[in-house]
């Protein structure tokens, strides 16, 4: 959607528009008289873009997640490219009922960057975070232009979305760079990792008896179904696998036009074979081991679907440790 087409109907939906040289001052006067609500912070989490189109949906994601996680959330959307360059802002207040009295509330702050580059962004971001806490960036677009070292030296944890990159061999060089940099200490959280998350615990299972432990070095093939535009999820799986069992096996992947992202695991070999299916609509994977003459069959919980749900299972696991650095040179081998 070019700037020059952005509804204002959609930017009142972000709340009060202010000048951005009075965002402090309208943020204190949001809860001056009003002792029913409570302002809550526990992390600064941004979301940055610069595809339009995914504004209000960006801003629909906001309202849920602090509906769970207390924050000062930013929303940013730049548009490097419009002409002539302007900034404009709006505040409002995320509130959800505590406890049947109080009302508890984050404040949301939301940015259009018209014409802007790399220190509007920084500037935008540093100049209106809450006190020290950690900042949480998901950035949705590629890792490149406003994506900088002053910038990415300040982010605590990075999610990203590898499924939505055009290039993800590109993309990863310029995460791995980053990550490596002498200033690059940010945790990263890929939500197409995490969308595989309940299906590594289910394909855990299939293995977990003695018998199926000591075959397999009979694993020969890895078949993984996924929902098209999920191939890097469907390959950071794969890598995990490799990685795990210190092998390459062959990879068959499988597309679907509808269906969840992931939609089967099958690895097989030599009188060995795990499955891990989940039906369209379905909140459960059905679990199938064989080895030999013994089967081992059972339904467990199947990965989250939605943006928000993702981005929520990150900040609930904020603190948890994750594979998925590990995992970067692996699926990086991967893609050509």
């Amino acid at each position: 959607m070019p700037p020059s087409t952005l509804n204002e109907s959609d930017l009142d939906r972000l709340g009060l528009e202010t000048p951005i040289a009075r965002i402090d001052r309208a943020l204190k006067q949001l809860w001056e008289g009003d002792e029913a609500k409570t302002r809550a912070s526990l992390i600064n989490l941004a979301i940055y873009t610069e595809n339009s189109g995914e504004l209000i949906a960006d801003n629909d994601l906001l309202d849920h997640v602090a509906a769970r996680h207390a924050c000062r959330a930013l929303l940013i959307l730049a548009l490097p490219e419009a002409q002539p360059p302007r900034a404009r802002a709006w505040i409002q207040a995320l509130c959800r009922p505590y406890q049947g009295k109080q009302v508890v509330c984050s404040e949301q702050i939301s940015f259009l960057l018209e014409g802007g580059n790399a220190a509007q962004v920084q500037n935008i971001v540093f100049a209106h975070l809450d006190s020290d806490l950690p900042l949480v960036v998901w950035w949705q677009a590629d890792l490149s232009k406003n994506f900088e070292e002053r910038l990415y030296s300040r982010i605590d944890t990075l999610i990203i979305d590898s499924s939505r990159w055009a290039d993800p061999a590109k993309q990863f060089d310029a995460l791995l760079t980053a990550m490596h940099a002498e200033t690059g200490g940010f945790d990263v959280r890929d939500l197409a990792w995490t969308r595989s998350h309940f299906m590594r615990t289910a394909l855990a299972s299939c293995f977990q008896d003695a018998a199926a432990l000591h075959n397999l070095d009979k694993l020969r093939t890895i078949h993984i179904t996924h929902l098209k535009g999920q191939r890097t999820t469907a390959l950071l799986l794969a890598a995990w696998i490799n990685q795990r069992l210190k092998t390459t096996l062959g990879l068959d992947l499988i597309e679907k036009d509808t269906g969840p992202a992931l939609q089967s695991l099958v690895l097989e070999g030599e009188g060995v074979r795990g499955e891990v299916r989940r039906d369209c609509e379905s909140c459960f994977f059905s679990v199938c081991a064989t080895c030999g003459d013994h089967t081992h069959e059972e339904l467990l919980p199947a990965d989250v679907d939605s943006d928000d749900e993702l981005v929520s299972e990150q900040l609930s696991r904020f603190h948890g440790s994750t594979l998925y650095s590990d995992m970067l040179p692996f699926v990086r081998s991967m893609l050509k």
